[in-house]
């Protein structure tokens, strides 16, 4: 069985996720992963999907209507792991909107190792809020960390949370 990762975006109505999912499910492909979110009025789809269709046939055959639907082939690793890796920790951060904002904190944590796990981010009215889900090496000085993400913060004029993350159930 081959492994794909499809994208979807189009514009959010009741039922395109049934109408994808159902599509993926005609081609006999199994969903093992996946994440779904509303951007600005638009679903977004990402799953990693099981089948013997090749991520060509998958562009040909999963069609919904208003939906841009991309798959390409992945490598078949179940799940990847990295040794030495500590506690997860949540990072939230509010502020002012500007240009910046991610690349300033992910270019931080990027630098002791740190991997971005899950993240999103809003914009309501002039405040935005960010919330990452981040892995660190079992080696880093998180009290440095700390002291550096509030550097960035307060570059920003916006606040930063750092603090463990509770363990996931799965």
């Amino acid at each position: 069985m081959g492994l794909s990762a499809v994208t979807v975006l189009g514009v959010d109505r009741p039922g395109v996720i049934a109408e994808v999912t159902g599509s993926l499910a005609d081609c006999g492909v199994n969903i093992q992963d996946s994440t779904m979110t509303l951007l600005g009025g638009h679903v977004a789809m990402m799953l990693l999907v099981a089948g013997e269709l090749t991520a060509e046939q998958l562009r040909e055959k999963v069609c919904v209507p208003d939906v841009v639907i991309s798959a390409a082939a992945v490598d078949a690793r179940r799940h990847f792991s990295r040794p030495g890796i500590g506690l997860g920790y949540v990072l939230t951060l509010h502020g002012p909107d500007k240009p910046g904002i991610i690349s300033a904190v992910a270019g931080v944590l990027a630098s002791v190792g740190g991997n971005i796990t899950g993240m999103s981010t809003r914009l309501s009215g002039r405040l935005y809020v960010l919330i990452a889900d981040v892995d660190l090496p079992a080696s880093v000085d998180v009290a440095d960390l700390m002291r550096r993400l509030a550097v960035v913060g307060a570059r920003l004029g916006s606040e930063i949370t750092f603090r463990p993350g509770e363990p996931d159930l799965l």
